[in-house]
C-alpha cells in the first residue's frame, strides 16, 4: 500500500495488542513466571529460558542473545519482514485497518519505487530468456557447462545472459518509452550518456546473476564478463534499491530452503555459492564486490548463531580473512560463533565441493578454526614470546583488538589466555597498552581537559561506550546494584573510587554509570526530561553515555508523551541505539524507584554531580583557546572556584 503510515496509529495499535498473544506459538515453552513471561528464545539456541516477557509493559527480552522490543520488532525479526509489513500483520491480528499518507508526492515516491522492482524483475526474466533462446548464447551455456553447473541450479538462482550489444534490454524493456527509461538508468540498469544524451546498457555479454532481497524481489545485478573486456566482474550500482555494504548474494535462496538455518557460510563469488547449493550446502552467501561489513555480520547473526569465513588458502586469503576477522571482533557476543576455513591452495568453494563432494567439504567445515583459534594463531605468528619484548610488543598488538569487544565471556577468556600466554597479569598488561598509547607520537598528550575528565571519574562515573555498555549487564539483571533513594553514597562517591579500574577490568555485577542510570530513569519517567533542568555545558562531552542522555533529553523534550514504543520506532534506524535503550530500559527495573517522587529525589541528588561534570567541560573549553581575553580570564576564575566548592559538596 502506498503513503507513509501514521505515528498516532502504530502507538494505537500496540496498545491494543498484547504481546504475549503475539508471542504465543512462536516462542516455545511460553509460560508465566510470576509477574512476567518465560520461554525459550527464538532468536537463538537454548535448553533453558532465557527469554523473557512482560505483559504490563508490552515488552520482551532475551538475556541469552540480546534480542528485545515491543511486538513489532518481533514481528520484524521473527517473520523476518519490513517495518510496514509488520504493521500490516499485526493490524489484522486486531482487526484494524491501515491509514497511510496518502498525499500526492508520497504516492509519486511509491510509485517510482514500485516501477523500479517491476523493471528489474522484467530485466531477470528477460536475461533468463535470453540464456535459453538467444542465438548467441553459446559461450554462456558451455561456460556454465565448464563450471558444471547444472540446469536445475541455473534455474534455482534465475542466472541469465546479457548478449552483446548496446540497446537490448534497453529497447526490450522501454520499446522508445523516455519515462520508462530513465526509471531503467535509476534502477542501475541503463548509462546515461550526457554528451549525446543517450543511454544504453550497462551489462552486455555477461552471465546475470540477480540479486533478490528478502521478499525475492530483483534488487540489483552482479554480471561475469565472457571476453576479454574489464571488469571481470561488475555488480550494479547504488541505487534506490540496492545497497552493496549490506546486501549478500544467496542469502534470499539459502532462506528459501531452509527458514530456520542454523548456519551461513560466506564466500567470496556467485559461483561459489551457487555451485555449493548444487551439492547440497545450501547456506552460503557471498559479499558484493566489498569485504564483510559489520551491516552484514549484524544481520546474519540475527538469522543464525554461526557463521563460517570460507577463504583460499593463499597469501590473498589469508589477508582478506585478517580483514573480516578485524570486522568480526567488535560485533561478535555470547551465544554467537565466528569460525575461518582456509581450502588448499588454487581451490575455491566451488572447485573443490564438485571434487570431494557434500560429505568431504560438510567435514571441512565442521573443522573451522574457532575466532579465537585463528586471532591468536595470526598475531603470534612472527611474536617472539620467549622474550619480554616480544610479550610486550604482543600485548600492545592484541590487547586493543579484544578491549574492542563486546563484554562476554569469550572476551573475558581471550584476556585470560594473553595472561597465559605473556605471564603477565591483566593488570599489567593493560598498564603496559595504556603507556604505549601514551608515548605513540599520533596519540595527543595528555590535556588539561584530559586531567578534567580523570577528576570527575573519582566522584561517582565510569566512562564507557554505549555500543559496548548495550551487552555489558546482560548476563547481570538480578545483581546490579539497586539505588536507594535515601542513600546518597553512591553519588557522592564514598564508595566507588575502589572500583575504579579500565572498563575491561570491571566485573559483570558491577553497577550502572552514573549517566545510564539517568538515560534508564527517563525512560521510565519521560515526563522528567522537561520537569528537571540539565546543565547546558553536558553537551561538551564527548562520553557516549551523556551523548545518549542528552538525545533523550532532547527527544523527550520535543515529545513529552512519546511512550516507549514510540521511541523505539522512532530511532529504530539506528540499531545500536536503539538496542542499547532495549538493555537500559531492562536492567533499569533493578533500580529500586517505584515512584515519580523516587525519581525526582534521584534527579535531586544527581544534581551537583552533573553541574561539576557541566562546568569542567565548560573550563576545559576554554583552556583549550591560545589567548584568553580578560573577561575569559575571570570567567575561568569564576568556574574554577565553583568546580572547587562542587567538589568540597560531592565528597561531603
Amino acid at each position: 500500500m502506498a503513503g507513509r503510515i501514521p505515528q498516532s496509529f502504530i502507538d494505537d495499535l500496540l496498545a491494543r495488542v498484547n504481546i504475549i498473544d503475539v508471542l504465543d506459538g512462536r516462542v516455545q515453552k511460553l509460560k508465566r513466571a510470576g509477574k512476567n513471561y518465560s520461554g525459550l528464545c527464538p532468536f537463538h539456541k537454548e535448553k533453558t529460558p532465557s527469554f523473557s516477557a512482560n505483559q504490563e509493559k508490552q515488552f520482551y527480552y532475551c538475556f541469552g542473545c540480546g534480542a528485545g522490543g515491543n511486538a513489532l520488532g518481533f514481528l520484524m525479526d521473527y517473520e523476518n519482514i519490513s517495518f510496514p509489513e509488520a504493521v500490516e500483520e499485526l493490524a489484522k491480528t486486531a482487526g484494524m485497518e491501515v491509514p497511510r499518507d496518502d498525499s500526492p508526492h508520497q504516492r509519486e515516491k511509491d510509485q517510482q519505487l514500485k516501477t523500479l522492482y517491476t523493471l528489474l524483475d522484467a530485466a531477470t526474466t528477460y536475461y533468463e530468456e535470453q540464456l535459453r533462446n538467444n542465438d548467441t548464447r553459446t559461450d554462456a551455456v558451455n561456460y556454465l557447462k565448464s563450471r558444471g553447473l547444472s540446469g536445475q541450479a541455473a534455474k534455482a538462482f534465475s542466472i541469465g545472459f546479457a548478449p552483446s550489444g548496446w540497446d537490448n534490454l534497453l529497447t526490450h524493456l522501454t520499446d522508445g518509452d523516455l519515462e520508462k527509461a530513465k526509471r531503467l538508468e535509476e534502477a542501475g540498469m541503463l548509462i546515461h550518456n550526457e554528451e549525446r544524451d543517450s543511454r544504453y546498457d550497462r551489462f552486455r555479454n555477461r552471465i546475470m546473476f540477480p540479486i533478490r532481497d528478502q521478499r525475492g524481489r530483483t534488487i540489483g545485478f552482479g554480471g561475469r564478463v565472457l571476453g576479454d573486456d574489464k571488469p571481470k566482474y561488475l555488480n550494479s550500482p547504488e541505487t534506490p534499491t540496492f545497497h552493496k555494504s549490506r546486501e549478500l548474494y544467496g542469502l534470499y535462496e539459502a532462506r528459501k530452503h531452509n527458514s530456520k538455518l542454523d548456519r551461513l557460510i560466506i564466500v567470496e563469488g556467485y559461483m561459489d555459492v551457487v555451485g555449493l547449493a548444487q551439492y547440497g550446502i545450501h547456506y552460503a552467501v557471498a559479499t558484493l564486490g566489498t569485504a564483510t561489513t559489520d551491516q552484514h555480520l549484524e544481520r546474519l547473526f540475527k538469522i543464525v548463531p554461526e557463521i563460517i569465513f570460507c577463504f583460499d588458502g593463499d597469501n590473498a586469503g589469508r589477508e582478506a580473512a585478517v580483514r573480516a576477522l578485524k570486522t568480526t571482533m567488535p560485533v561478535i557476543e555470547d551465544g554467537k560463533e565466528a569460525r575461518f576455513l582456509f581450502l588448499p591452495e588454487g581451490e575455491d568453494p566451488d572447485s573443490l565441493v564438485r571434487q570431494e563432494g557434500e560429505v568431504a567439504f560438510s567435514e571441512r567445515l565442521s573443522k573451522a578454526q574457532p575466532l579465537s583459534e585463528f586471532f591468536f594463531k595470526s598475531y603470534s605468528e612472527n611474536a617472539d614470546l620467549d622474550s619480554m619484548d616480544g610479550r610486550a610488543r604482543f600485548s600492545t598488538e592484541v590487547l586493543p583488538a579484544i578491549n574492542a569487544m563486546r563484554p562476554s565471556l569469550l572476551q573475558q577468556m581471550m584476556l585470560d589466555k594473553i595472561c597465559e600466554l605473556t605471564n603477565l597479569s591483566l593488570e599489567q598488561l593493560q598498564t603496559t597498552v595504556n603507556f604505549h598509547e601514551a608515548i605513540t607520537p599520533n596519540t595527543p598528550q595528555a590535556s588539561p581537559s584530559a586531567q578534567t575528565e580523570n577528576t570527575y571519574s573519582e566522584y561517582d562515573y565510569q566512562p564507557n561506550d554505549h555500543a559496548h555498555y548495550a551487552d555489558s549487564e546482560r548476563h547481570d539483571y538480578d545483581t546490579v546494584n539497586t539505588y536507594s533513594p535515601h542513600n546518597r553514597d553512591e553519588f557522592n562517591g564514598n564508595n566507588v573510587k575502589k572500583s575504579l579500574r579500565p572498563y575491561q577490568q570491571r566485573p559483570s555485577n558491577t553497577e550502572l554509570s552514573f549517566a545510564a542510570k539517568l538515560i534508564a530513569l527517563l525512560l521510565h519517567y519521560p515526563q522528567l526530561a522537561s520537569a528537571h533542568q540539565f546543565p547546558e555545558g553536558l553537551k561538551l562531552s564527548e562520553e557516549q553515555d551523556i551523548k545518549l542522555l542528552i538525545q533523550l533529553i532532547d527527544y523527550y523534550s520535543s515529545n513529552p508523551n512519546a511512550t516507549l514504543g514510540q521511541l523505539a520506532v522512532d530511532w529504530r534506524e539506528d540499531e545500536k541505539l536503539s538496542q542499547t535503550i532495549i538493555n537500559l530500559y531492562e536492567i533499569s527495573t533493578s533500580l529500586e524507584i517505584h515512584s515519580e517522587n523516587d525519581a525526582r529525589l534521584y534527579l535531586k541528588d544527581s544534581q551537583h554531580g552533573l553541574e561539576l561534570k557541566a562546568l569542567e567541560l565548560e573550563i576545559s573549553a576554554i583552556q583549550k583557546k591560545h589567548q584568553l581575553s580578560k573577561e575569559e580570564k575571570l570567567l575561568l576564575a569564576q568556574k574554577l572556584q565553583k568546580t572547587h566548592q562542587l567538589k568540597n559538596i560531592v565528597k561531603d
